[in-house]
């Protein structure tokens, strides 16, 4: 069998190859591009895939097979190396097509509002690092475990506190019976929009007894959801903010795939957006990055992340197009804008999954850039209602028995 043509270039130099070569197929991923065609009059080569994974799930699995371009969570790889296992739940893989984009380039910053910025400035980063902390100190988050249940009614209480009506929504892991969390408050319109994350843990080597801390995997998400229910609950808003912790997401998605099927067409409407964060606290490189997954569907809220990312924070951003294996997932296959928030190259976080996913490899400030990028634009997703201004003069109040007066200026 022939060895499929491809190349690797920088995307600013595509239209010199285009014009030097009669390959005409192209998959962007940030500054590079691939570029491949056909092998030549009857001569049949394989094709290229492009591989999604979780960490280095994928490589570890197949370690004898060499991308043709590396990307972390996206490889390339010719078609003749696919493996005889297909895609699980930690990775898929599927026929690279021509016009496939991943890894878009960031945007420019924008004017800073002035709500989105008082809200930034609320952020507690002690207060969000003790409550990863404090979920990481279970044995084990997974979600059959009686730990898990101590880590819901835990993020309840943290949520009714602050003002969230909660509720339980029953779900099944396999044939076992686990749980999702909800707490909302209403806006003044009919509208919502969500921030998930999954709350469970787990250890694939272990078992289900295994120490499974997994402090970066997801404590860092959960805790995310519950420090952004706290900030945003210091402002009244146009549409309302629903919070929701997935249990089942390590074993397939369980939680946000029940609880996408049981929404009504109506309640689909509603969700303006879904902000969904998850492993958000390991900074894998020299450079803090993070990147932005969603679809189509997904590209305004990609671009508004992206932007306040560039506004507000000192991350580089990444984005895809090609959602996979996180609670976003479900949202999207159901036409509901999506968008997963997650540490860039997860693939070097080698201690997921496992027993070593502890808070030693956590790194505060760089969490605490992507809650920033995160709390800008859910404000803006969110629309502050209007303050009313107060008056210059005097007011005057006035009750049964007595006239006040008071000096406004």
């Amino acid at each position: 069998m022939p060895t499929i043509r491809y190349r690797v270039v920088s995307t600013a130099d595509l239209d010199t190859v285009s014009k030097r070569t009669s390959d005409s197929k192209v998959a962007r991923f940030g500054e590079q591009a691939v570029v491949w065609g056909d092998a030549g009059a009857g001569r049949r080569a394989p094709g290229l895939l492009l591989v999604t994974q979780v960490g280095r799930s994928f490589q570890d699995a197949f370690p004898e097979v060499k991308p043709l371009l590396d990307r972390g969570r996206h490889l390339v790889i010719s078609a003749a190396d696919r493996p005889k296992r297909r895609s699980n739940h930690c990775w898929r893989i599927e026929t690279l097509r021509a016009g496939t984009v991943v890894d878009q380039p960031e945007v420019a910053t924008a004017r800073v509002d002035p709500v989105a910025a008082a809200l930034v400035g609320q952020l507690d980063l002690a207060s969000y690092q003790a409550e990863v902390t404090w979920l990481a100190s279970l044995p084990t988050r997974h979600s059959h475990s009686a730990s898990f249940v101590t880590a819901v009614e835990h993020a309840e209480q943290q949520m009714v506190a602050l003002g969230y009506q909660t509720k339980r929504q029953s779900i099944t892991v396999g044939t076992k019976p686990s749980q999702n969390l909800i707490g909302e408050r209403a806006g003044t319109t009919n509208s919502v929009v969500l921030i998930t994350a999954h709350l469970d843990s787990i250890n694939l080597t272990g078992g289900a007894n295994a120490p499974a801390p997994g402090a970066d995997d997801n404590a860092s998400g959960a805790a995310g959801v519950l420090e952004l229910g706290r900030v945003l609950a210091s402002t009244s808003w146009r549409h309302g903010i629903r919070l929701i912790l997935f249990g089942g997401e390590e074993e397939g998605l369980y939680g946000s795939k029940q609880y996408v099927a049981a929404l009504p067409p109506a309640e689909r409407a509603r969700i303006r957006a879904v902000l969904n964060l998850d492993m958000i606290a390991s900074k894998n490189g020299p450079t803090p990055t993070v990147l932005l997954e969603g679809a189509p569907v997904s590209q305004s809220l990609i671009t508004d992340l992206a932007t306040a990312a560039a506004t507000y924070t000192g991350l580089t951003v990444e984005t895809s197009l090609s959602p996979f294996a996180s609670d976003h997932v479900p949202f999207i296959t159901a036409g509901i804008p999506a968008v997963l928030t997650i540490e860039g190259s997860d693939s070097a976080n080698t201690h997921i999954h496992s027993a070593n996913d502890t808070l030693n490899f956590l790194n505060w400030p760089f969490a605490a850039e992507i809650l920033r990028m995160n709390t800008a634009a859910l404000a803006t997703w969110l629309e502050p209602l209007p303050t009313r201004p107060r008056p210059a003069g005097s007011i005057v109040s006035w009750g049964p028995n007595r006239i006040d007066v008071f000096a406004v200026g």
